[in-house]
């Protein structure tokens, strides 16, 4: 096979993500009839057809699928590779993903110490789905993710997974909404306005199943995947909304909220999820340390990491 042509795969990638040739032509600024005739070369190299009619629109090949996946994998570290370019210090960049559930308190005190290092690091941080995060960090976009739950073998990622910890789950609310449900917790539950995280979030499928356990009936107010937007709707006065017990006092000074109970039946892990078994960089390190200061008190566990869900033992630093 001749060398590939980087310029016909990225026409075949913006195909592929905008799902038709007009609106490629559109975001490429090229004219219908050049992108078509660039993609049959491209299959005409690759030797196989990537794209099929569907209706008035386009589908992907399952070769076309397998070829885009591996464009954006290639594209995202050509993207990663000029970011250090321009970067006037690359070597001291650090990305972390973080999840869409992890509580956003949590993850600033793990990324608190990071700023203290005797070597500068300029921090970035990427908000999204697993999913995305993880395709992040196997495209090198992302040094590490921050989650709470652990990559297992459903993802098809060859990473590792680094316990930081775990802490019961406590109840928050505004001083009108905590005067009607404290007394009486958690009985008082059953019928209680409730600001849930969604059932396909760790802490949301838990909770759901001890309410379900104790035959409590909430009155679901919203459905949200980002704890802060709910912890917000809390704030408002239109709900209860949870959070990690191991940093209540801050949950409630910083929303201005009255602790309502704790859950110690439901436990949060938290997780650093990496490619490498053994952590160490100093800002990986950092947050490991600090860790095990937010969340030992909370916690029975000792730190472990595992690959694909299986436990392993970590190696010390």
């Amino acid at each position: 096979m001749d060398n590939l042509n980087y310029k016909h795969l990225r026409y075949f990638l913006t195909v592929a993500e905008e799902g038709s040739i007009s609106q490629a032509s559109e975001r490429l600024n090229l004219t219908p009839q050049t992108i078509s005739g660039q993609l049959r070369l491209l299959e005409a190299q690759l030797n196989c057809t990537l794209l099929q009619k569907q209706g008035r629109g386009l589908e992907l090949t399952p070769a076309g699928r397998r070829i885009r996946d591996y464009a954006r994998q290639i594209f995202a570290i050509g993207d990663a590779m000029q970011e250090q370019l321009r970067s006037d210090s690359p070597l001291n960049r650090f990305a972390i993903g973080i999840t869409d559930a992890m509580p956003k308190q949590i993850a600033y005190r793990l990324l608190e110490p990071i700023f203290d290092l005797d070597e500068p690091i300029r921090l970035e941080c990427r908000e999204g789905s697993m999913e995305s995060l993880l395709a992040d960090l196997t495209a090198q976009r992302v040094d590490l993710v921050l989650t709470d739950r652990p990559v297992d073998s459903t993802f098809h990622v060859r990473a590792y997974n680094h316990l930081l910890g775990e802490s019961s789950i406590c109840l928050f609310a505004k001083k009108a909404v905590a005067k009607q449900v404290t007394p009486r917790f958690p009985k008082s539950l059953d019928g209680a306005p409730m600001l849930m995280p969604t059932p396909d979030t760790m802490l949301g499928s838990n909770l759901w199943r001890w309410f379900q356990q104790h035959e409590y009936r909430p009155k679901v107010v919203a459905e949200c995947v980002d704890n802060a937007l709910l912890a917000t709707f809390g704030q408002a006065g239109r709900g209860l909304f949870c959070g990690p017990s191991a940093i209540s006092r801050e949950i409630s000074s910083l929303y201005q909220v009255e602790s309502v109970g704790v859950i110690e039946e439901i436990r949060e892990r938290f997780y650093a999820i990496s490619l490498e078994r053994r952590l160490s960089h100093p800002a990986v390190l950092a947050i490991t340390n600090i860790a095990r200061n937010i969340l030992h008190q909370h916690s029975s566990i000792n730190e472990s990491t595992s690959r694909s869900g299986e436990d392993a033992t970590i190696d010390s630093p």
